[in-house]
């Protein structure tokens, strides 16, 4: 890989950008920090910026150091909400971090990856600890992050134990002598805190490594209360129709930060767009690419061939999975039930929206219901269908 293209493609930032081209002038192998807090299981294209940068790092010979934020999982998410996130249990935490590496790991090349749990030194973390830690930061330091300071502005609850929540994500460099820490641009006053603790301890501070963020699908902020998110572990019929579905004007940075499409190619696909090219064949080549990284060339060509035969040809596909009744259902336990929507709430989203179809024809209430003794097909949005059976 390219060292220029390496600091210039799929990066937003990168701090200190001179010394760290200098460091792999000289060759040294580098340690690689990405944290995660398993408070979801799922990972979306977002995180494949990421990713994939690491991913380049490594076949320069670096080793990552994924840490698992087992701890700061359970203190809060000042990252822009402003409510406290719900604390996991130990057992939610394992089950969320395993999903979440077989997904890493389709990406990150495992053998030269080390997987370090923050329990491994906060569970022997004494009260003399906290205090040396917190001393080493002020309040004004804290209060410069932007999120901080908004919710102490308006007067919404911002408890101390997420004002930990930087201080503990830095102190996982130190723990771990992290060389370049990787992180989304929402990550900088985390990662700069880490850089400082660094400094403060007598090491040498890591770089920090920053990644675009990629907006969701309908060009809002990538949220899966928006359900505008391509997540890594969908179908590739769901993959190749979330893409065509994507707003004209985030085709070209989809290509830019999760595809290896060359430079000249991106420029001529600019000027394309500019001269009237229909966005649709970009959005396709975009699918058969994202599908071919995540699945294989196969898998693109299955669900190119499903997106024209159900969508642009309008047919109903002969296959479909079949659910059962025995008992006269609501139409939104029944898009539960048959796993057509990840919650009640998003079934509930879709029917207000026009978004759901027995037999082809739009439900219209929530309350409306489905009798056992006939056959229906159930359609949500333009991909998903279920044949329902007595």
């Amino acid at each position: 890989m390219d060292i220029d293209q390496l600091f210039t493609r799929g990066v937003a930032e990168v701090i200190v950008e001179a010394e760290l081209r200098e460091k792999l002038k000289q060759g040294k192998s580098l340690r690689l920090k990405m944290g995660f807090d398993p408070s979801s299981p799922n990972l979306h294209i977002g995180h494949a910026v990421g990713l994939r940068k690491l991913r380049q790092f490594q076949e320069l010979g670096h080793r990552v150091v994924l840490i698992v934020g087992d701890w700061t999982a359970q203190v809060g998410d000042p990252s822009g909400r402003d409510q406290s996130r719900t604390m996991l249990s130990p057992e939610q935490v394992r089950a969320n971090a395993d999903t979440y590496m077989q997904q890493f790991f389709h990406v990150v090349d495992r053998d030269r990856t080390e997987v370090r749990w923050q329990s491994e030194w906060f569970n022997t973390f004494t009260l003399a600890n906290v205090f040396d830690l917190t001393s080493r930061f002020t309040m004004q330091q804290m209060l410069a992050h932007e999120t901080f300071r908004k919710r102490f502005d308006s007067e919404s609850p911002l408890t101390m134990m997420e004002l930990m929540y930087p201080l503990l994500q830095a102190y996982d460099s130190v723990a771990i002598n992290a060389d370049v820490e990787f992180g989304g641009m929402d990550q900088k006053f985390n990662i700069l805190a880490g850089r400082e603790l660094m400094k403060a301890k007598g090491l040498d501070p890591q770089h920090v490594f920053l990644t675009p963020l990629l907006i969701g699908i309908d060009a809002r902020k990538m949220s899966k209360s928006f359900n505008n998110t391509v997540d890594l572990t969908m179908s590739p019929n769901e993959m190749y129709g979330r893409i065509m579905s994507m707003s004209d004007e985030i085709i070209l940075p989809y290509f830019e930060n999760v595809t290896d499409v060359r430079r000249a190619e991106l420029d001529e696909m600019q000027q394309a767009l500019r001269s009237g090219q229909n966005p649709r064949d970009l959005k396709m080549r975009l699918a058969r690419e994202i599908i071919t990284q995540f699945h294989d060339v196969a898998a693109a060509r299955e669900g190119e061939a499903y997106f024209v035969r159900t969508i642009q040809q309008r047919e109903i596909p002969e296959n479909m999975p079949e659910h059962r009744i025995t008992e006269p259902k609501s139409i939104v336990d029944l898009l539960a039930d048959a796993q057509l929507v990840s919650s009640k709430s998003e079934a509930r989203r879709l029917i207000d929206g026009g978004g759901v179809k027995i037999n082809g024809t739009k439900v219209e209430s929530q309350e409306t219901r489905v009798e056992p003794g006939s056959e229906y097909v159930v359609q949500v949005g333009k991909r998903k269908f279920v044949r329902v059976v007595s």
